[in-house]
């Protein structure tokens, strides 16, 4: 990176540090191999087919917001996407941190077929160009342009070969450099790539996914009209709260040897279809799921995980949108055990299913605007202790690790069955 360079930036040491702290160990960041090697330790995973935006402020060059989205496959969309995502950084940095003095973007894609990484960065160029437009345009510079594709990186923004050359840099391999194992010691975790997060909460595919489905019809027959009958469905609560925590002890019973991919086969191989639908089905009643919801500290968060991510799995064919109950507990678990960038991911995917599920956008904003979500476990252990006193005074106080900040959401409001909010 060329000294004519460096000085684009309000400091040549932009930095980072843990989410969520306000203060504590901070990173500084001095070359784009190092802004390149932060990326998974800012969003705590590796993107994939990622436009990444960064917030700079000030004259450190802290970084602040950050927003990650798919870059849209059709080149007809990236000037549409190039101004929303300029927008949305630059306001929502507006409303909480001040306005940015600068962007680091980043443009993160794999090649396929016949590509190679310097071709992904050519292709992708004129995506990088409308972003730097659209930050302009809000009198925001772009401080940095990457693109990160096949093990290598190239700038958008400096024209100096001899720092920046057309072939690309090598990033260095994960966990070995010393910004990583500074990363690491400031407590910046990484939890794998967006795409094995969003896998382990994919649906099913091939015959498995088609006897899911089946399932799903069977119980839909016998369950929604139950459901539907207000005068029987307290039974449906009932036998759906009691179902899921047999299956969540024969989980706690059963833990997977390995972790990942793995450990999700094994939890699937130990819920039934039929099991899975009737939990899938009676999930879809909000007074059903918010008893759920409680599950989600001391030793219930675990199993209540493993089994919110299969379920999600068994969303299939039709009934793609119930996933939106079962990914948005799944990332409720993760917020409320302090790992919020797979809440996020978890968050994202509930509101694909279901853009108007209303438990998942509310939930999901909280997130991203770093509100402490103790508030909303302290409202759900009061509804617990109201319904189980005894219980209610042996949990009470308990506070598992999380952000701080403001004050957590209000629950909302949620339709009764197939609703979807």
């Amino acid at each position: 990176m060329t000294n004519n360079h460096e000085s684009r930036i309000p400091s040549d040491r932009p930095s980072i540090s843990p989410a969520g702290a306000a203060t504590g160990p901070q990173i500084t960041l001095r070359s784009p191999a190092e802004l390149a090697d932060a990326l998974p330790y800012m969003l705590g995973f590796h993107p994939t087919d990622s436009l990444v935006m960064v917030a700079v402020h000030g004259e450190g060059g802290r970084f602040g917001g950050r927003l990650r989205v798919g870059i849209p496959s059709t080149p007809a969309e990236w000037e549409d996407t190039a101004r929303q995502v300029a927008d949305c950084l630059i306001r929502g940095s507006e409303r909480r941190a001040g306005k940015p003095d600068g962007i680091v973007v980043y443009l993160c894609q794999e090649p396929t077929g016949e590509e190679n990484g310097r071709r992904v960065m050519d292709r992708l160029r004129p995506l990088a160009q409308r972003i730097r437009l659209a930050c302009g345009a809000l009198d925001v510079p772009v401080l940095e342009a990457l693109c990160l594709s096949a093990g290598r990186f190239w700038s958008y923004v400096c024209p100096d070969e001899r720092c920046c050359p057309a072939e690309g840099t090598r990033l260095a391999a994960v966990g070995t450099s010393v910004l990583a194992a500074t990363a690491t010691f400031a407590g910046l975790q990484v939890r794998g790539s967006l795409k094995e997060i969003e896998g382990r909460l994919a649906p099913l595919r091939g015959a498995v996914a088609d006897e899911a489905e089946r399932a799903l019809d069977r119980a839909a027959a016998a369950l929604m009209p139950r459901i539907l009958d207000g005068a029987t469905r307290e039974e449906v609560g009932v036998e759906t709260i009691a179902l899921a925590r047999t299956l969540m002890r024969r989980m706690t019973l059963a833990p997977p040897v390995e972790g990942g991919a793995h450990a999700d086969d094994w939890d699937d191989a130990l819920l039934g279809h039929d099991e899975a639908a009737s939990l899938i089905l009676g999930f879809q009643d909000r007074e059903i799921r918010d008893i759920a919801a409680e599950w989600m500290e001391d030793e219930e968060a675990a199993p209540a995980l493993r089994l919110w991510r299969a379920l999600a799995r068994r969303c299939v064919g039709a009934y793609a949108e119930h996933a939106a109950a079962p990914l948005t507990l799944a990332g409720w678990v993760c917020w409320s055990m302090g790992d919020e960038p797979t809440a996020r991911i978890a968050f994202g995917l509930a509101l694909q299913a279901d853009a108007e599920y209303r438990f998942a956008q509310l939930l999901h904003h909280a997130c991203n605007e770093g509100i402490d979500p103790e508030g909303l476990r302290e409202c759900l252990r009061e509804e617990r202790r109201r319904r189980e006193p005894r219980r209610g005074r042996s949990s009470a106080g308990t506070r598992p690790p999380g952000r701080r900040g403001r004050t957590a959401p209000r629950r909302g409001s949620r339709r009764t069955a197939g609703s979807g909010q």
